[in-house]
């Protein structure tokens, strides 16, 4: 019979201890960073490879049939030669513009009174979100029929009421405006849900020391409303500018950058250079140019917002 062993010191119990801590963190930590790698390496896949590969393909001449090769910077100098750049551009900045005017205001005066409803609030906002769950070739092909000048909806509700109908898309007086409606009616849900969360942090208290001063309406929005929601303001403002940039869907499908490129953003200009044209290059080019603009954009946005957001 062997021996009974002499007990451990409190010396060697504490090793013993700090060990079992140490490799039981050692574990937790391999697991975390086994996860974290796995999820890095899907995203530099994804999304950081798709940026690496376009900025080299914006600097060669691309061949599908043969070996790229090396073009410097002449798929910019092409892409500067082209008059309908400075169209695209125009356009892009038209189209972010009114969009800002509509799809920034009107989801956010859509919370506001949505905030106000006391019954059947949570049916009103899934009426709101209703079409983000639409594809968006199917909003599109829908908004098509309504402008449709013949028996389209919008011109029939016109005819009825008496009123002078209006060729909606074949106009370029009133193609881009007509797509601005068609972009903020698809994507509202979204914003008027973020903006009505952000609404219902706001302390009742505010409200009520506001309407004991006398406050109508306009001001408890002014003084209240607007300053408690200041963040979510200019992030969702930042977020929808470098969104209206890249819109493709709506000319695509519903104009095809007409009447007269009254409707050719950037993105459509990529997509005729890369599919109509078969340059690649080029597309990559004005592709790379429009993600070194809203890059810029974002940098100076964020450096001039940093010290209200801090407020």
């Amino acid at each position: 019979m062997a021996p009974p062993q002499p007990p451990a010191s409190p010396a060697a119990v504490c090793r013993e201890r700090r060990a079992a801590r140490r490799r039981r963190a050692v574990r937790e930590h391999l697991t975390a960073y086994g996860f974290l790698c796995a999820a890095v390496v899907v995203f530099a896949l994804f999304s950081w490879w798709p940026i690496i590969r376009n900025v080299l393909l914006s600097f060669q001449n691309v061949n599908f049939a043969t070996a790229n090769t090396w073009a410097g910077t002449a798929n910019f100098a092409k892409l500067f030669r082209d008059p309908l750049l400075v169209t695209a551009w125009r356009n892009t900045a038209l189209f972010t513009a009114y969009a800002l005017v509509l799809g920034f205001l009107v989801p956010f005066l859509t919370a506001v009174l949505l905030n106000e409803f006391r019954h059947a609030r949570a049916y009103f906002r899934v009426l709101v979100y209703l079409p983000v769950m639409l594809p968006p070739v199917v909003v599109a092909l829908m908004w098509k029929w309504f402008y449709d000048p013949g028996p389209g909806l919008l011109n029939e509700v016109l005819r009825t009421l008496h009123l002078p109908t209006s060729g909606w898309l074949d106009s370029s007086s009133t193609s881009l405006v007509s797509l601005v409606i068609v972009s903020t009616w698809a994507n509202m849900g979204t914003a008027t849900l973020i903006y009505l969360a952000a609404l219902q942090t706001i302390p009742g208290e505010l409200y009520e020391a506001a309407e004991l001063d006398g406050a109508n309406l306009w001001q408890r929005l002014r003084h209240v409303t607007i300053p408690q929601t200041r963040f979510v303001l200019l992030v969702l403002l930042l977020l929808q500018i470098v969104a209206t940039m890249q819109v493709f869907t709506e000319p695509y499908v519903m104009t095809g950058g007409g009447p007269d490129d009254s409707t050719v953003t950037v993105m459509f200009l990529v997509y005729r250079y890369a599919f109509v044209y078969n340059d690649f290059g080029t597309a990559s080019a004005l592709s790379l140019l429009l993600l070194v603009v809203l890059a810029a954009f974002s940098a100076l946005y964020l450096r001039a917002t940093r010290g209200a957001k801090e407020d």
